[in-house]
């Protein structure tokens, strides 16, 4: 085996394809299978090189491979992504030669040794994943580093990849603290741990299954799989502590004070969290979200005693790209999967639905989203970051559709069929846009609150003697109009305001005015109907 490692890193950096490939703004990375077959599992022993010139200058299949030269382990990943697609996607260590893990820092990331070779194939903007690792990083601690490349094996071109980090308990990656097989009594067994929610097939699956059905009266019930430490890696003392605080919390989420702001929900998870994950899943509408490639990750007590959501991953058939269980639309949320796919194998547990219905759980929802789109998310930096995204794989989109050439086929799962490269992104442009709107509009109303008789009081005009400025605090439902009028002494009407309630309960406007000094009459009506009436005093 030696000899022939030691004939293979001496074959000359060549490589030829049915595509003509030669140079490109992208790094040029290469796979030497040394005549074997990629396996689904588990990882084979071959070599890699990656050209990578630098930010603006071509790399030249020719050229030295000046990045990264040296033994990996590789296999087939994914579950769908595999089966239906011919481009193939890849899980990927750097190893030394004896085969143990070599960290590098591959592309400029962070040093490591695990990394996933993302293959857009149905997602024929190229963008999705990326596009949603970089939104996720504007809000959330962390999201997948990648950089797009062009990939070699062997003589074949494969065309555009997307080299990511992989999910796993780093102090660069996911920050918590590293569980050791002996870590099995005390804080130290508290933390950390990283399970998900996903398909069984991939690598080695190993978790528990939750006590409770995912939907009430059905026989499923889901199955939590161990991410870090892996199944081979994890102990059962470990087992068992993730699995009782998770019947725990999950007990919690079956009772009926299942929101209390002590003992409920937010006494296990990090709400904000959850926020954002729910808002990327939203604004994408993915179709796995909830429920599939969803992660969720626990520190040690001392350190952070709550759940944490999260991170994400594989968005290729989101933002419209997916033609079923209405997930083709922007409208709709896709957290009511289950009330369209309600007999899909994987179906959102229960526990989401619940918080989902918490008016307090939503009103955060609602508050994040609106802050969001008025500085993180608003249209002008989604869009720029599409076109940011786009142009970097546009000078190699061609080759890459040469290789597959699919721009014109319906391909799994796809909503939009067909056109050319530029009409599928146009298509996520558009689609993206009316889903923010929709978000936009929709949004006022996921939090209404509730209309309490008991806590109503007729409208308040103050400050009085005012100075120009009065403040009118009201107790309303949700939508009906509040209309305050002013009249001087004459009765002549010389001011008017009005407001529509955004939420059932209390509430607060502003009129401000340029009158004289004096005294005013002034009507309040709800609905047009007489509320309340006084006099303002001005004095300025």
């Amino acid at each position: 085996m030696k000899n022939l490692w030691v004939l293979l890193f001496a074959l000359p950096f060549t490589a030829f394809s049915q595509v003509a490939f030669d140079s490109s703004s992208l790094p040029i990375v290469v796979i030497h299978t040394n005549g074997q077959a990629i396996p689904d599992e588990p990882k084979a022993m071959m070599r890699m090189q990656v050209i990578d010139n630098g930010p603006g200058k071509i790399n030249h299949l020719s050229d030295p491979p000046n990045h990264y030269d040296g033994f990996i382990g590789i296999e087939r990943r994914g579950s769908s992504s595999q089966d239906l697609s011919d481009k193939k996607p890849y899980s990927i260590e750097t190893r030394n030669a004896d085969g143990s893990d070599r960290a590098v820092a591959l592309l400029g990331m962070p040093k490591e040794a695990d990394w996933v070779f993302i293959a857009p194939y149905s997602d024929k903007s190229l963008i999705r994943d990326a596009l949603t690792f970089e939104l996720a990083r504007r809000i959330m601690p962390w999201a997948s580093r990648y950089r797009f490349v062009e990939l070699m094996v062997d003589t074949s071109y494969q065309g555009i990849y997307l080299v990511a980090e992989k999910i796993k308990r780093d102090k660069n990656r996911v920050n918590i603290s590293k569980l050791e097989l002996d870590d099995l009594a005390g804080d130290s067994l508290t933390g950390g741990y990283i399970f998900k929610l996903d398909k069984f097939t991939g690598a080695l699956v190993d978790g528990w299954e939750s006590p409770y059905p995912a939907i009430a009266g059905s026989p499923q019930k889901p199955f939590y799989q161990y991410h870090f430490p892996k199944p081979e890696d994890i102990a059962n003392g470990q087992k068992n502590y993730i699995k009782t605080w998770m019947n725990a919390f999950e007990k919690v989420m079956q009772s009926p004070q299942f929101a209390d702001p002590n003992n409920g929900y937010s006494k296990y998870l990090d709400v904000e969290s959850f926020v954002d994950f729910t808002l990327i899943n939203e604004i994408a509408k993915n179709v796995d979200g909830y429920r599939l490639s969803t992660f969720f990750h626990k520190d040690r007590d001392s350190k952070d005693s709550h759940l944490h959501a999260g991170p994400v991953w594989d968005f290729n058939i989101a933002y419209g790209n997916a033609n079923y269980c209405t997930c083709e639309r922007y409208e709709g949320w896709g957290i009511d999967f289950n009330d369209h796919c309600g007999n899909d194998y994987w179906v959102i547990h229960f526990w989401w639905n619940k918080m989902w219905d918490d008016p307090a759980y939503r009103l955060r929802i609602s508050q994040r989203w609106k802050q969001l789109r008025t500085s993180t998310f608003t249209d002008a930096k989604v869009m720029g970051l599409v076109d940011s995204l786009v142009g970097i794989v546009q000078p190699a989109q061609q080759r890459n559709f040469d290789r597959w050439p699919i721009l014109f086929d319906w391909t799994w799962p796809n909503a939009f069929c067909c056109g050319t490269y530029d009409n599928h992104v146009d298509y996520l442009r558009e689609w993206l846009v009316n889903r923010m709107h929709w978000m936009d509009n929709t949004m006022q109303t996921l939090y209404i609150g509730e209309y309490d008789t008991r806590r109503y009081f007729s409208a308040q005009v103050f400050p009085n003697p005012s100075n120009g400025k009065v403040n009118i605090r009201y107790y309303a439902r949700y939508g009906d109009p509040i209309t305050l009028r002013v009249f001087d002494m004459a009765g002549r009407l010389v001011g008017t305001e009005q407001t529509i309630p955004e939420f059932n309960g209390e509430g607060t406007f502003v009129w401000e005015h340029p009158l004289p000094n004096g005294v005013y009459f002034y009507e309040i009506l709800f609905k047009g109907q007489l509320n309340t009436r006084g006099q303002i005093i001005n004095v300025r």
